[in-house]
């Protein structure tokens, strides 16, 4: 259940990332108030899923996560580059994540 509470934790940080470049640098309520509540709920999940997984390991894969997933809403939404550099890097961060996945334990027994 750990890696499940990592992935949600990860879409979360997609979430207020996302909201905070429609937040305006906090002068629009309604994005600024899901910035907060989705980084709150987040870094919650985030917690949870340390319970069972490492530190370095779940705090790497919610990064990979919400810097690969706002990396792909910037290319679609705000039609941010594609060029083959950027999107060879974004797809390491991609193979990084799944190698932490398959090569984690579950617990570090702390």
């Amino acid at each position: 259940m750990a890696w499940v509470y990592l992935v949600i934790a990860g879409m979360l940080e997609i979430v207020w990332a996302v909201a905070l470049k429609f937040s305006d640098s906090f002068t629009r309520l309604v994005p600024s108030i899901v910035v907060i509540v989705a980084g709150l709920a987040s870094l919650w999940f985030l917690s949870l899923a340390q319970r069972e997984i490492p530190i370095g390991t779940a705090y790497a894969v919610w990064v990979g996560i919400g810097a690969v997933g706002v990396a792909i809403f910037g290319i679609f939404w705000f039609r941010e580059s594609t060029d083959f550099w950027r999107l060879f890097f974004i797809g390491l961060i991609v193979a990084g994540v799944i190698g932490l996945r398959f090569v984690s334990p579950e617990s570090d027994g702390h």
